[in-house]
């Protein structure tokens, strides 16, 4: 059954810069040798996602590329698509973007912000999710 998964904000790191919670759930995919498509929001986002993750942990590197740049994205482990970029889904998808993800996957990744006023959208998703007979789960980061 898909599983949908929602990190909630909480630590000084990952108020003060949210990016470095998909970074570091990046990794977790990468150790449990899961493929991850993360879905930003913007290309701007993409881009800062895409140099965090060179400096995130000094000593191992996370594969990763933005989608639409090289050839080879079916190979590497986290491939991040802005929105003009249409990879094919992955099993595993972590989202940035503010719609629901539509099928196609078995596990999505939500990211709640630390901010109450801007969870609006992530409880509206966790109801969409909830909705199709997804198990639901929170974690508090």
């Amino acid at each position: 059954m898909a599983r949908a998964d929602f990190y909630l904000i909480g630590k000084p790191r990952f108020r003060e810069q949210p990016l470095l919670l998909v970074c570091e759930l990046a990794r977790r995919a990468v150790h449990s040798g899961q493929p991850l498509l993360v879905l930003a929001a913007s290309m701007a986002q993409a881009e800062a996602l895409d140099d965090l993750m060179w400096s995130f942990d000094p000593d191992e590197f996370l594969p990763h590329q933005v989608a639409g740049v090289e050839e080879d994205e079916d190979e590497v482990e986290v491939l991040i698509a802005p929105p003009e970029q249409s990879p094919p889904m992955r099993a595993l998808v972590l989202n940035l973007r503010d719609a629901p993800v539509p099928a196609g996957f078995e596990r999505v990744l939500e990211v709640v912000p630390a901010d109450e006023s801007a969870r609006g959208p992530l409880r509206e998703r966790w109801k969409h999710y909830q909705s199709l007979g997804l198990d639901l789960a929170k974690h508090d980061m």
